[in-house]
């Protein structure tokens, strides 16, 4: 038979192996990893391996030494099988299980109350106009009697005054003519001479 030229992958992981090895490493306490890290329920009894950081069952949880069993780094069955240096680790539950599962509800509370039901959006608003440009929508804007074609308002007033200026000469030509005849005979004398009162002696 030919050898099969496939490199192997990660095994799967399980939940119990009758492996006598131990890894010399020291022992791993749960007390040092976070509630959320570790499972201590007898049916999945399970922890974060700080070397590989994945899951990995605990094997013995109700015997006197509990270690994690033999895994690869990767994933199962999809990546190479690279034996992870976390394998048969003894562990010491030194945390009860009450005490685990209190922290780990309240930790999930704390998270719930954190987080808000709804996400409220602010609404975009559209940025203020320079001082510029409002000036100039004030030039170019149509007053009332006035069209409102696009050309600025100054050159709009100026072309009005331009049409009035010889009725506006004309009527002052007008006013400075003075009537034929005398003057009315009720009528009290203009002083020619500036007026100054004169300050009382004491």
């Amino acid at each position: 038979m030919l050898a099969s030229t496939l490199e192997p992958t990660a095994r799967y992981r399980r939940s119990r192996t009758r492996s006598r090895n131990i890894s010399p490493r020291p022992a791993l306490a749960v007390s040092t990893l976070k509630p959320h890290q570790y499972d201590l329920r007898p049916s999945c009894a399970s922890l974060v391996c700080p070397d590989c950081k994945t899951w990995v069952p605990i094997t013995g949880i109700k015997a006197k030494k509990q270690k994690l069993v033999p895994h690869d780094t990767g994933v199962a069955r999809k990546d190479a099988a690279v034996r992870c240096q976390g394998s048969n680790r003894l562990v010491s539950i030194d945390v009860a299980f009450e005490v685990w599962q209190k922290r780990l509800e309240d930790g999930g509370a704390e998270t719930a109350s954190r987080r808000p039901t709804t996400v409220l959006r602010k609404p975009k608003v559209a940025p203020a106009p320079a001082v510029s440009q409002i000036a100039a929508q004030k030039q170019t804007a149509p007053t009332e009697g006035e069209p409102g074609d696009g050309r600025p308002l100054w050159l709009l007033r100026e072309m009005k005054w331009v049409s009035t200026a010889l009725a506006v000469r004309e009527t002052d030509t007008r006013r400075a003519q003075l009537p034929a005849g005398d003057a009315p005979l009720a009528s009290p004398p203009v002083p020619l001479t500036t007026l100054r009162p004169k300050r009382p002696t004491r």
